[in-house]
């Protein structure tokens, strides 16, 4: 699994004209599923994104997560994170999952934030979306859940 997590003052998605979801501050994340894997991976990965201290305190340091600063989380599907772009000038995707993994997985996902007492909006998985953010930093994060999780 892989995340990339862009802290923002606002972000949203929109599909054929229509806002699917949008939040304030919090995260734009920005989630890629690989074939290999499971709710483990979910649950390591939510942990690890729901606890990321990159919001300020008041001596302006990072030392805040989502959870602590009351943030919302705007999760956008992306298999095009596990693009493979070693050989040719067309990039494979045969690291992603495929929906019938990836979707539930990707639900699983937002269910678990929610959990945890962050507020979560969504794209629409599949859906050309146009993705729209105010980056706050800016800071970008990427995570890759470990290998092999056991």
């Amino acid at each position: 699994m892989r995340v990339v997590i862009q802290r923002v003052q606002e972000a949203s998605a929109t599909v054929e004209g229509r806002i699917t979801g949008e939040i304030g501050k919090g995260f734009l994340i920005l989630l890629g599923i690989h074939r290999t894997d499971t709710a483990e991976e979910v649950d390591w990965m939510v942990s690890k994104v729901s606890q990321l201290r990159v919001f300020e305190d008041r001596e302006g340091k990072m030392n805040l997560s989502l959870i602590d600063v009351g943030g919302a989380a705007l999760v956008v599907s992306q298999f095009t994170l596990y693009a493979d772009c070693r050989k040719g000038r067309r990039p494979s995707f045969i690291d992603a999952a495929p929906p019938e993994l990836a979707v539930p997985l990707y639900e699983l996902f937002c269910d678990r934030l929610k959990v945890e007492g962050i507020p979560v909006e969504t794209g629409v998985f599949g859906a050309k979306m146009a993705v729209a953010l105010v980056n706050d930093g800016p800071v970008t994060v990427i995570i890759d859940s470990p290998p092999l999780m056991e």
